[in-house]
């Protein structure tokens, strides 16, 4: 397979990425912990598809042309007719727009990431980087209430170090177990999260 740089990836199954590990010590998942959609508006946002030439709304960099995991972001002011959420290059890019779309008074109804526990991605180096490949199809995509990032892995996303997202808790746990970082509650996340990476 052939990167978006042109370099030549080394794929590897999911299976051999998230397989096997299940010993442990149990991870409270995000959905079971953190702020949920508040009210049937909220309920009923799904996420959309960020095929196409669709840009980063932080970066502006083209989406599909990167690796790793995407996101978007539904506001108050976008929903529920006509608006569109923002949209995402990078887990880092969600966040970072959101807190300072906060920080201008807006008000972000769902946040989604792309969930590596439903999709059946690709893992390819390019020199010593290690990358998950993309997923920018609606049913990649997962709230971040119900998901737990990892954080400071070795794997990268299109902005560097990212926070790498998984709805499963085995799924986190092979992960680490093969990658390392710190798992934490996606709802968690905050700018001091983004500042360590």
């Amino acid at each position: 397979m052939n990167t978006h740089d042109g370099s030549t990836a080394v794929p590897r199954s999911r299976r051999r990425v998230l397989g096997g590990i299940a010993s442990g010590v149990p991870l409270a998942l995000a959905g079971c912990l953190g702020g949920g959609a508040g009210g049937d508006g909220e309920a009923s946002i799904s996420p959309i598809s960020l095929d196409g030439e669709r840009a980063c709304d932080q970066c502006g960099m083209i989406i599909r042309d990167h690796p790793g995991p995407v996101g978007q972001v539904h506001f108050a002011d976008d929903e529920p007719e006509g608006g569109r959420p923002a949209q995402f290059c990078s887990s880092v890019c969600t966040y970072t727009y959101r807190f300072d779309a906060e920080d201008g008074g807006r008000d972000p109804l769902v946040t989604f990431l792309t969930d590596y526990s439903i999709v059946d991605q690709e893992v390819f180096e390019e020199g010593s980087d290690v990358m998950f490949s993309s997923h920018v199809e609606s049913s990649a995509f997962a709230r971040t209430t119900e998901l737990t990032v990892v954080a400071g892995s070795d794997v990268i996303g299109s902005m560097g170090p990212g926070l790498i997202p998984f709805s499963e808790e085995s799924d986190v746990e092979s992960f680490v177990a093969e990658y390392g970082g710190e798992p934490m509650d996606a709802e968690a996340v905050d700018r001091g999260t983004l500042e360590g990476l």
